[in-house]
């Protein structure tokens, strides 16, 4: 028998028991990271080898550079997950990997890798999507969340408004227009000098700051639950040139308030107006963004007001990690869904 039909036929067996123990490999940009997850819920390791001060110094990812240093850290960081979960890879029962969205080279790495163990343990392989990775972190930190919610997911490349109808299934309330937060809020952060990464660095800035020190514009779109954030952006740079041409002090940390208000109110406002208008009880937080202090307590304040039920993970499941993919990965296998060793990378790959 060859690896696909085995492959095939384990998949099938651990669907009739509804169990997995999952290896999973994340590696869609600047974080090599492995996790052993339990039935979707039960992290028994996660692992994450980081490498911002690698690109730091180049006031960004530098995809050459990340792919090569994913080529050094997926074996350790593998050996050390399944150490760390007291497992062997004889042990697991399958292997899942993000293949999309990301970066093409970040993401070969850990595709041949899981390939490369799926193939020598004999183990079904799942391909799963980052962003839904990023929605399913919430399942590790709320084991009792189940669909339908709806879910902000907010990173450096994406900014949805998903409701999640059932495990994998996804209808698009919303959606950014142009930038998406995470963009924003790095380009912010370089406006103001901020290092990389710019996102948590201006957050941390804005604690110190006048939220309404300046005024910025609350960007409307035609879209009812659409995001727009360029606007917003280019007043914030605007307001800093002129500052600037006048000989003026820029005073970085109520600018860094004032810009991180406005985008937290346009976010949380529409996240909360589409969980009520489309009856949702639960609303859920996903995505680097998720981690954002002021998006935090604003939401739970706008969702207590509004009798809605937030959920969200804790920052370490908001940023790249495997245990989310591990969560996604299990209710993909549930759903009969496995890949055959001719996985690719999908740079572009949408989660709609």
């Amino acid at each position: 028998m060859n690896y696909e039909q085995s492959a095939k036929e384990q998949a099938q067996r651990l669907r009739r028991t509804g169990h997995a123990t999952i290896l999973a490999l994340e590696s869609s940009c600047d974080e090599t990271a492995a996790a052993v997850v339990q039935d979707g819920r039960r992290v028994l390791s996660s692992v994450i080898a980081s490498q911002i001060p690698l690109h730091a110094m180049y006031g960004g990812v530098v995809p050459e550079i990340a792919s090569r240093r994913h080529v050094e850290s997926v074996d350790p960081v593998v050996d050390e997950a399944l150490k760390s979960a007291g497992k062997t890879l004889a042990d697991v029962d399958a292997v899942a990997v993000t293949y999309g969205p990301g970066l093409v080279g970040a993401l070969l790495v850990g595709v041949s890798s899981a390939k490369a163990l799926a193939y020598a343990a004999g183990k079904p392989l799942i391909p799963v999507n980052h962003i839904e990775g990023h929605v399913s972190a919430n399942y590790i930190a709320h084991p009792e969340l189940e669909p339908p919610f709806v879910c902000l997911v907010a990173s450096g490349g994406h900014s949805h408004i998903v409701r999640v109808e059932d495990y994998g299934v996804y209808t698009l309330l919303g959606q950014t227009m142009d930038d998406a937060a995470g963009e924003a809020f790095d380009k912010a952060a370089r406006v103001l000098g901020l290092p990389y990464p710019g996102g948590p660095q201006l957050d941390r800035l804005a604690r110190e700051g006048n939220p309404h020190a300046l005024k910025l514009p609350h960007v409307q779109t035609q879209g009812r639950y659409d995001y727009s954030f360029s606007g917003l952006k280019t007043a914030l740079l605007n307001a800093v040139n002129r500052l600037r041409q006048q000989g003026q002090e820029v005073p970085a940390a109520d600018i860094a308030a004032s810009f991180q208000h406005a985008a937290v109110e346009l976010l949380s406002e529409k996240a909360v107006l589409a969980a009520r208008e489309t009856g949702a009880a639960t609303l859920a937080l996903a995505g680097g963004v998720a981690s954002n202090s002021g998006l935090r307590n604003t939401m739970n304040d706008k969702c207590q007001r509004a009798g809605i039920r937030l959920v969200m993970p804790p920052p370490i499941l908001c940023t790249d990690n495997a245990a989310m993919i591990g969560s996604a990965a299990y209710y993909r296998l549930m759903h009969g869904e496995t890949a055959g060793l001719d996985l690719n990378a999908c740079p572009s790959l949408r989660l709609l």
